[in-house]
């Protein structure tokens, strides 16, 4: 009997992110490579930053975007063997088109980031988008320059 219940190959995102309680707002991590990752986002089960019509304005998906980051760092330590989510800081963002006002209560989202450069140990910049899981059109989309401390200086 086949289940009904799809069973991630991939951590749960709280393992993987330095958030925690209603700051997690990815739901599941579903690809992942050594450039690129893929998470979802379901905007009904979203606790913060919902407007009374259960929407969330558009400026929370910069949020998305960097948490997808967090995720695939977390992705790549794990694969050196490191388990403890690593600490990173947003500094700035380019080329950031919004394509819509708010994302709808019932809507679900594909968050998929991809590492352009990385600048010594310290600085990285990923091309981001977030899509509409059902009908793939882009929603936003834009560059995340991110600032990572080396260990034990963060």
């Amino acid at each position: 009997m086949e289940s009904k219940h799809r069973v991630s190959e991939f951590p749960p995102v709280r393992e993987l992110v330095p958030h925690a309680g209603p700051m997690v707002l990815l739901d599941e991590v579903l690809a992942h490579d050594e450039l690129a990752t893929t998470c979802a986002v379901a905007i009904v089960a979203q606790e913060l930053f919902r407007e009374p019509d259960g929407s969330v304005p558009v400026w929370i998906g910069i949020e998305y975007m960097a948490q997808c980051i967090a995720v695939h760092a977390g992705l790549v330590q794990r694969a050196t063997g490191n388990r403890e989510p690593q600490r990173g800081f947003l500094v700035g963002a380019r080329a950031l088109r919004f394509h819509v006002d708010r994302f709808p209560a019932d809507q679900r989202l594909l968050a998929t980031v991809r590492r352009r450069w990385a600048g010594g140990t310290t600085l990285v910049s990923f091309d981001c988008e977030l899509r509409d899981a059902d009908g793939g059109s882009l929603l936003a989309e834009g560059r995340l320059n991110c600032f990572v401390p080396r260990a034990g200086t963060g």
